[in-house]
């Protein structure tokens, strides 16, 4: 039985290694940031400083797992199976969590997750010992005081975070203002010196506290010498970076990556528990129970872990070259990182979330409420504010999503509040903190206009939703799992392993074979970031052709599948097709919303010529969307009230109208990819002929609906929409034809011979 139980121990450890591999994948969030969002080095740089300090902040860890061992619960009520069957359940919960919010590029807290794996595995234990029979009460077997402090720590964490940031980013925006290179010669220094030593204090404070070198003398002498310490490192800081600016070292890129340093060692060092503790839990208790259990595994208890253990450097060391290998490969690392730039993100267009009721109203009071307080001040404040938070002299890396400025606020004022909530003993997350004070510093930033401010503030909403939906999923999945570990014995729990190892494999490996994102999205980044208005024309033709050109291509297989569907009586295709438009709206919406946004960055003259036919061609794709939309709707309907079918004379009409349709889209397609205009008044009365024929059609199926056979009036209905949809969508396709030649070539109508 022995040897059984070691099985499971190790097994524990391989779920270990997965968990560091998708832990790391969803905190890299914490550190990584700033500094790619801001650009301030390679990608590659930045990997390799945030993977230095996440392996010496491992490596150099004592390991200390108290939560693990009786933070959560008190082991010395509970039996050696029942903690092999608690800790089963953690890992195993853990593990798909995480994946599944990293997949969603959520980021959510590993802190929380763990706490309430623990508590909800715990809490079903507690009640299945308790309807055993045992004299217990739940004081007696659950410590359910972290749990709360974790749930205020998230509170905390959430309203300072946002609010410090938004202060402090406002106040260093108004110092340097968006064209910050004009105002570095003497400011920088005082600046980067100020980053330097809140950064060297978040090291000293939080992230070094329970390092291997930091003796108690040594944490005394600190404790005790820390304003000299801060003093000191102003001192020095603030003139080292001096020197650097006058060397024409860009000081901003080095406090990003001291900050990113500092975040990523602190994370590995103190959140180390988050993923190895409750491993290293379960072989102390496997080890305390074969020396001592005498074979007894529900009536031996684990007092034991009421003690401290110190972790052996190897698991540390390993630790951290599996977070190193992790982070240096995970894609979904990189995923996660998007949706904090994205809300972030100084330039509009590409919104990652929709909008909602509760956004909307927000974004409305807070309008209201600027409009008031901007009346209520003098004009001339007014005007210095407008000439500090200019964002037209925005200063940024190529391709970044915020400037300097702001990444370097956002790494050392996240770094302060965890290094004065930890001192103050408050139970600050690093997640929460570092994503709330990077929402805070890009509302300061006007990163958050009118355009975009719903969607940030939906997206906000729905990251903030997602903790709290991480501790109940985790409190109720671990819960769930250790229910059936307990009852089904060791044969579950290595079931439920092995077949969490398939998932966390399947789900990787579906993650790696996702499409990349498409190349539109760097050249929308290339329009936006131009400074030469007058190239930035063929660059958006460019782009909105290519919007266009997949859109239709989707349109013309959407309308072929629906009315094969519909005729064969396949309601599964019909459901999924009707999915996948309500989908496209989406896409479709976003994609117009990126051009819109480019329009700003043409010429005026241009801009004037040219928006009547941008947004008659954008019309024209949402029309078509809307016809296609009606057309799956009713034919899902009918098929699935297992209504008569299309009879086949009307089949083999309907077909020949797809065809011609077909025939429609592939010559359009054509003549967007060539950009043959030449072509487009021949395709224009095409169109015109198919309306005609498509309208013959529908007064002769009218007439059969009118006089026909009773039995087929609702079938004819539906086909009699289908083909007023269709010639709806017929006359959108020669409308946009004429909205495209219109952009290529603006004296395109003055051609006799085109006939337009």
């Amino acid at each position: 039985m022995e040897t059984i139980f070691l099985c499971l121990v190790i097994f524990l450890f391989l779920l270990a290694v997965f968990d560091l591999s998708v832990g790391v994948s969803n905190d890299a969030v914490n550190f990584l940031n700033s500094a790619i969002g801001s650009k301030a080095a390679s990608f590659k740089r930045v990997l390799i400083v945030a993977s230095a300090g996440v392996f010496i902040g491992a490596a150099m860890s004592n390991g200390m797992m108290d939560i693990a061992r009786h933070g959560i619960f008190r082991p010395e009520n509970f039996s050696f199976y029942d903690l092999i069957c608690i800790f089963m359940a953690v890992m195993v919960a853990d593990i798909i969590l995480l994946d599944v919010f990293n997949s969603l590029g959520m980021p959510t807290s590993t802190t929380v997750s763990m706490v309430f794996e623990l508590l909800g595995a715990t809490f079903v234990v507690a009640l299945i010992k308790m309807a055993g029979g045992v004299d217990l009460g739940f004081n007696d077997l659950l410590n359910t005081e972290k749990a709360l402090s974790v749930i205020i720590g998230i509170f905390l964490s959430v309203a300072i975070a946002f609010f410090f940031g938004m202060i402090v980013q406002f106040i260093s925006r108004a110092i340097f203002s968006f064209n910050y290179r004009s105002h570095l010669k003497w400011k920088i220094g005082i600046f980067g010196g100020i980053c330097s030593t809140a950064i060297i204090y978040f090291i000293l404070i939080k992230g070094a506290k329970d390092l291997t070198f930091m003796t108690p003398g040594v944490k005394q002498w600190i404790n005790h010498n820390t304003g000299l310490v801060i003093l000191g490192s102003l001192v020095f800081f603030t003139a080292l970076m001096q020197l650097l600016h006058f060397c024409k070292v860009n000081v901003l890129k080095v406090i990003v990556l001291m900050g990113t340093f500092s975040l990523a060692m602190a994370f590995a060092g103190n959140d180390l528990v988050n993923f190895i503790g409750v491993p290293l839990s379960g072989l102390a208790s496997f080890q305390d129970y074969a020396a001592n259990g005498s074979g007894d595994l529900h009536g031996f208890m684990m007092g034991s872990l009421n003690g401290p253990a110190d972790t052996p450097v190897y698991f540390l060391v390993g630790a951290g070259a599996i977070m190193v290998v992790a982070l240096a490969t995970s894609k979904k690392a990189r995923n996660v990182t998007k949706t904090e730039i994205g809300l972030g993100s100084q330039q509009g267009g590409d919104e990652m979330f929709g909008s909602s009721r509760i956004a909307r109203r927000l974004v409305r009071w807070t309008l209201s409420l600027a409009a008031y307080v901007r009346g209520a001040m003098p004009e001339r404040m007014v005007r210095w504010f407008d000439r500090r938070f200019n964002t037209d002299e925005t200063i940024m890396e190529n391709g970044a999503a915020f400037d300097l400025i702001r990444g370097s606020v956002n790494l050392v004022l996240a770094g302060a509040l965890i290094a004065l909530g930890t001192s103050l003993k408050l139970p600050l997350s690093t997640s929460f903190v570092t994503f709330m004070v990077a929402m805070g510093t890009s509302l300061a930033d006007r990163a958050w206009g009118r355009e975009s401010a719903v969607f940030r503030i939906t997206g906000v909403i729905s990251v903030i939703g997602g903790w709290f939906l991480t501790a109940g999923a985790a409190f109720i999945g671990a819960g769930v799992i250790v229910a059936a570990m307990h009852y089904g014995g060791h044969w579950v729990m290595f079931l439920l392993a092995a077949l969490t190892v398939f998932i966390i494999i399947r789900s990787e490996r579906r993650f790696r074979q996702r499409p990349e994102a498409d190349s539109g999205d760097s050249l929308f980044q290339e329009i936006v970031t131009s400074k030469d208005k007058a190239a930035t024309w063929p660059l958006l033709m460019e782009y909105i052709t290519s919007q266009q050109r997949e859109f239709m291509a989707y349109a013309a297989e959407k309308y072929a599948d629906v009315a094969a569907a519909f005729i064969a009586e396949n309601a599964g295709a019909l459901r999924k097709a009707e999915s996948s438009l309500a989908k496209r709206k989406v896409i479709l919406k976003n994609a117009r919303r990126k051009e819109t946004l480019c329009l700003r960055y043409l010429t005026r003259e241009t801009a004037i010529e040219k928006s009547p036919w941008f947004y008659l061609g954008n019309n024209c794709c949402m029309g078509m969307l809307y016809n296609l939309r009606r057309i799956s709707e009713v034919c899902r309907e009918h098929v699935e009230n297992n209504f008569r079918p299309l009879p086949p004379q009307y089949a083999g009409q309907y077909d020949r109208i797809v065809a011609g349709v077909g025939a429609l889209f592939a010559e359009t397609l054509r003549v967007m990819q060539e950009g043959d205009l030449q072509a487009v008044s021949v395709l224009r009365r095409q169109c015109e002929e198919m309306k005609d024929t498509i309208s013959a059609t529908y007064h002769r199926a009218h007439d059969h609906l009118r006089d026909g056979d009773s039995s087929t009036v609702a079938v004819l209905y539906v086909y009699v929409n289908m083909l007023q949809e269709t010639q709806e969508m017929v006359s959108s396709i020669r409308k946009y034809l004429r909205a495209f030649a219109k952009l290529h070539d603006s004296e395109f109508r003055t051609r006799p011979a085109l006939g337009l």
